[in-house]
């Protein structure tokens, strides 16, 4: 069995495996919840109605069952995309059909791939936002505020998107063999750059900020900052009740760009000391260092993806193995980048899916040490308080199954979590 072989055999078994652990996972998850849809767990029933929580439950359950239907997509568009060639045939018709070469035939192919794929999504995002969030009364959105931010969000990503990419295009063709260094030190410097002007340049296209005008909240909040050693460049509100329902709070920017943020529904739904341990349990994470950790594991780990495609993109079997065959490659200088980037960032998450409960319990732990830290700073009844609301308001159930938890859960379970703040939620 040659090199080529091999890779396609271990692409689709990875894919098939992938998907069928998926739909198992799927599958305990709709059985746990509709099994306790009954009966509000016991630790909960002074807190939680009935109501709230079949509420929670049905929308668990609907989840699910889109997501199923969103795996099955996701894996045919992929098996189109790779071992069925049709990647290869939108490769063959941009420089055959449409006379394209070079660089442009190239970001044309990023962007044709980017477009069709959009394309496909919209049916599911619509069905997400105008029947599903519309059914259990999450949505605020009108059909035009949803056309809007699609727009915006396709000039945004193509303004960054395209010279980004015509950049690491042309190191791949210019930079020789250690092409693949330099291309890691642009994208991560086009990271930090983002994590910077994010707050003030990207996110206002979205979303109207105005600062917190609530001086006791306020008070007690920059109280707290300083207490907990913490700087920021303001504290502001979003407008998030003009798309959902949903509440969070968070920080966003890096260094000094640093900002707090409240969505306008949860300063509507908590209390003053309940923002307070909402917005302790964030800190905790700058204390614990949770973002600089994981800003150093996406260094690292793209380095090594970086590596990687440095590697493969020089292998002829690793275009055949997925579906493209060189005679359908345009001619000229550099032929292959765009195909090597697009079918390297197809078959990453195919075997990246099986180490997914790894980073998903990494991030549980670092939720469990940032909700201690609250609990020094705060009381913990209040942060116990402020979740229950959280829960109950984003309809997140309190019975998942443990399994399902352990692999998709970037947050411990609600009756895991709020144990260690209640006894009696054990």
């Amino acid at each position: 069995m040659n090199l080529a072989c091999t890779v396609t055999y271990a692409f689709a078994t990875a894919l098939v495996l992938g998907l069928l652990l998926q739909f198992w996972l799927s599958f305990r998850q709709i059985r746990h919840v509709a099994r306790h849809r009954h009966q509000v767990p016991q630790a909960f029933r002074q807190t939680i109605t009935l109501a709230s929580h079949q509420k929670a439950a049905d929308y668990t359950l609907a989840k699910a069952r889109l997501g199923r239907v969103e795996m099955t997509l996701g894996t045919a568009v992929l098996l189109g995309w790779t071992l069925l060639g049709g990647l290869s045939w939108l490769n063959r018709y941009l420089t055959e059909g449409l006379g394209l070469a070079g660089m442009t035939q190239q970001l044309a192919l990023l962007a044709a791939f980017a477009l069709i794929g959009m394309i496909i999504d919209l049916p599911l995002s619509l069905y997400q936002t105008f029947v599903l969030e519309q059914r259990f009364g999450f949505n605020k959105m009108s059909f035009k505020l949803w056309l809007v931010d699609l727009l915006k969000s396709t000039l945004l990503g193509a303004m960054l998107g395209l010279p980004i990419a015509a950049l690491v295009l042309w190191m791949m063709g210019a930079a020789g063999t250690g092409w693949w260094l330099w291309a890691w030190a642009v994208w991560m410097g086009f990271n930090l750059l983002l994590l910077l002007v994010y707050p003030t340049l990207i996110a206002p296209w979205f979303n109207r900020f105005v600062p917190l005008d609530d001086e006791g909240l306020k008070t007690r909040v920059t109280d707290l900052m300083q207490r907990c050693g913490f700087a920021a460049k303001g504290l502001f509100v979003m407008d998030g009740s003009r798309r959902s329902a949903h509440a969070n709070a968070y920080f966003t920017g890096f260094g000094a760009a640093k900002r707090v943020v409240f969505f306008d529904t949860l300063l509507s739904r908590l209390t003053a000391d309940e923002v307070c341990a909402v917005l302790a349990h964030e800190l905790g994470h700058f204390k614990h260092k949770h973002i600089l950790k994981r800003i150093a594991s996406l260094f690292a780990l793209s380095l090594v993806g970086f590596a990687s495609l440095g590697f493969l993109s020089q292998q002829e079997w690793f275009y055949t193995g997925l579906g493209v065959a060189f005679d359908a490659m345009p001619q000229g200088a550099p032929p292959r980048d765009a195909l090597a980037l697009l079918l390297f960032m197809l078959a990453v998450p195919v075997f990246g899916f099986f180490v997914a409960p790894v980073m998903a319990h990494i991030s549980r732990q670092h939720e469990f040490q940032a909700d201690a830290y609250a609990m020094q700073q705060t009381r913990g009844t209040d942060l116990a308080s402020a979740l229950l609301k959280l829960y109950e308001d984003n309809a997140s159930t309190l019975t998942p199954d443990p399994v399902y938890v352990r692999f998709h859960y970037s947050h411990p379970a609600a009756p895991e979590r709020l144990a260690r703040m209640l006894p009696d939620a054990a």
